[in-house]
């Protein structure tokens, strides 16, 4: 029987994901020259090539990806293991990391670990705030059990190194200045703002989503103003500067709280019910572990808030700004 060393096979798996030798020896920390030692001793110890020249580079061969087939298996058994003796070993007890994005965390993790904390005060979770990549490159690394992120930005469903869970749809709002000639409009579709302007970040996530959604409604939207802070979105909104689109898990109160400047014009909140889009929030851990107690009970508290967030209706409160407050936020 071939010998299944699985440091060695964890050094090829992160070479086949990396591409180079010096990548793969800068994730693990050793050399470039014992990336290489390790690989010819698992070729040797397989009685298979795993490596072949490639100009200047080196890449896996059939047999190497033959290996990882059957390595990601192992990897997810292992983690199973690992998920039972943390079950045995600590039962109610024990820690889960959470990787999750700026919205996600006011709307989802916190009143989920609120709940956590009353109904298993020994079960302790720590939270990360991390975008997309940043999340999954913390979840592969083992330093996050969780990783909380927007679906379009996540690894597929077969990717063998995940599982994920789908979350929430978390519908899309515009907000128009309060002042704005549309902003009592009946029947409001995302088209009509085609010639406004617009703000959103200049490039990420963000910037995808209301290009797609505006694309979608049948026009590219002029973008006026960059941002990707929501309070400085809110502000520019209250201003009269330009009209944007709003996740419902980061209107005021649930996600960065709106602020404006005193005395400026509020905010309103349309649903636009014809056409509204959507973005698809996506938890993912690494495969094999979400039987853990502690990491299955935190995405059974997740779920149950993403989905008290979807019967609900989450409108904000009408009301006059205070002076150097927030604007006003209406929904309508």
């Amino acid at each position: 029987m071939a010998d299944w060393d699985i440091k060695k096979l964890r050094i090829l798996r992160t070479l086949h994901e990396l591409g180079t030798v010096t990548a793969t020896a800068e994730a693990l920390h050793l050399t470039p020259s014992a990336v290489s030692q390790q690989l010819a001793g698992l070729a040797k110890a397989l009685g298979v090539p795993l490596l072949e020249a490639h100009g200047r580079r080196v890449r896996l061969t059939d047999a190497a990806h033959l290996v990882l087939r059957h390595a990601d298996v192992v990897f997810a058994q292992l983690e199973r293991a690992d998920a039972e003796l943390l079950g045995y070993l600590r039962g109610e007890a024990g820690r889960v990391r959470i990787g999750a994005f700026s919205t996600a965390i006011p709307a989802l993790v916190v009143p989920a670990v609120q709940e956590l904390r009353r109904t298993h005060p020994g079960l302790a979770v720590a939270v990360r705030e991390a975008e997309a990549e940043a999340a999954y490159e913390l979840l592969a690394e083992g330093s996050v059990d969780l990783a909380l992120s927007l679906a379009a930005h996540a690894p597929t469903p077969r990717d063998p190194k995940f599982s994920r869970l789908s979350l929430l749809a978390d519908p899309l709002d515009v907000a128009l200045p309060a002042g704005h000639p549309l902003a009592a409009e009946p029947g409001l579709r995302l088209a009509d703002l085609a010639g406004e302007p617009w703000i959103f970040g200049s490039s990420g996530p963000w910037s995808q989503i209301t290009t797609a959604a505006c694309e979608n409604a049948g026009f590219v939207p002029e973008q006026a103003h960059a941002a990707a802070d929501w309070n400085a979105i809110w502000a520019m909104v209250a201003a009269g500067m330009g009209v944007a689109l709003v996740p419902r898990m980061a209107r005021p109160g649930v996600g960065a709280p709106a602020r404006g400047t005193g005395g400026g014009p509020g905010v309103v909140l349309r649903v636009l019910h014809a056409d509204q889009p959507r973005r698809h929030v996506v938890a993912a851990a690494r495969r094999g572990s979400e039987g853990a107690p502690g990491l299955s009970r935190v995405l059974a508290a997740l779920q149950q808030v993403a989905a008290a967030r979807a019967g609900a209706r989450t409108a904000p409160a009408d009301g006059d700004a205070p002076p150097d407050g927030p604007p006003t936020v209406q929904s309508i």
